[in-house]
């Protein structure tokens, strides 16, 4: 089960800067989007352009029109979906989850986006708020068992591998004390797995935002704040983790990268 997630940044803008052939060359098997920025019928037609018309589909726009917006798709169908974080944000555009059939039986999948803060001021409340309601829904999966991956942009930097000045952010909203505790809590004990960093090692990055101003992308001065987040049942059958970075700043459809994890599910199949 090949997994791709990405911040479209606006999926009809992505689009016409290219997103359509490189999806159909990534080859998902589940995407999960954010900031989709777009209504059912605007997002139904560019999956329709990418070949991906006939997948299911579960999306909620949010209350502010042209903000946020999360989604997930998948080539086999849904067993349930469910929007907002068990009763809360429910109309924030920033929580979707989808339970998809496949061969190890239901995997749940779900897409957020969490906002970027502001330290000091009450968008930073709002943002622990729904980190709270994360930690939550994430125990409950850990504490169930569920085979279950969290992918989106967090807009946390966890360490200082995951931002090129991270010296330059100590006290700026997704590099703050506070938010890299809520990622260290989710890892202790090993319940939940940050796949990527699993899979390439204490390296720097790979960074998958960079700023559409200057010379960050050119430079790789960029943020790792998107990710995959795995039961570790999941986490254990990862084959490769990868950000699909462009070559060149021209080539870019979004200001952020997708993460792209494969999942070899025939390892969690148990034999007949």
């Amino acid at each position: 089960m090949r997994v791709v997630t990405v911040n479209a940044n606006g999926i009809r803008a992505a689009a016409r800067r290219g997103a359509i052939p490189w999806l159909q060359q990534a080859g998902p098997d589940v995407l999960c989007l954010q900031e989709v920025r777009a209504s059912d019928t605007e997002l139904a037609k560019v999956l329709a352009e990418a070949g991906l018309g006939h997948w299911s589909v579960v999306h909620t726009e949010g209350d502010a029109k042209g903000r946020a917006g999360v989604a997930v798709a998948s080539r086999e169908p849904h067993a349930a979906t469910a929007v907002g974080l068990d009763g809360d944000f429910v109309d924030a555009g920033r929580w979707v989850e989808a339970v998809v059939t496949t061969e190890a039986g239901p995997v749940t999948v779900a897409s957020t986006y969490v906002h970027t803060g502001e330290a000091g001021t009450d968008r930073q409340v709002v943002k622990y708020a729904f980190l709270d309601a994360m930690t939550r829904r994430l125990d409950r999966a850990s504490a169930g068992d569920e085979l279950m991956v969290v992918t989106g942009d967090l807009n946390i930097a966890h360490r200082e591998a995951d931002l090129k000045n991270w010296k330059g952010n100590l006290r700026k909203s997704g590099f703050l004390p506070e938010e890299r505790a809520y990622l260290d809590r989710w890892f202790d004990g090993d319940a939940w797995v940050d796949v990527q960093r699993r899979h390439v090692g204490d390296v720097a990055g790979p960074y998958s935002w960079w700023s559409w101003r200057g010379k960050a992308f050119d430079n790789d001065s960029g943020w790792r704040i998107d990710y995959q987040l795995a039961t570790r049942p999941l986490a254990a059958v990862v084959t490769d983790a990868h950000v699909g970075r462009a070559p060149t700043y021209a080539a870019r459809w979004s200001d952020h990268a997708p993460v792209v994890v494969d999942y070899d599910l025939g390892l969690l199949s148990t034999p007949s």
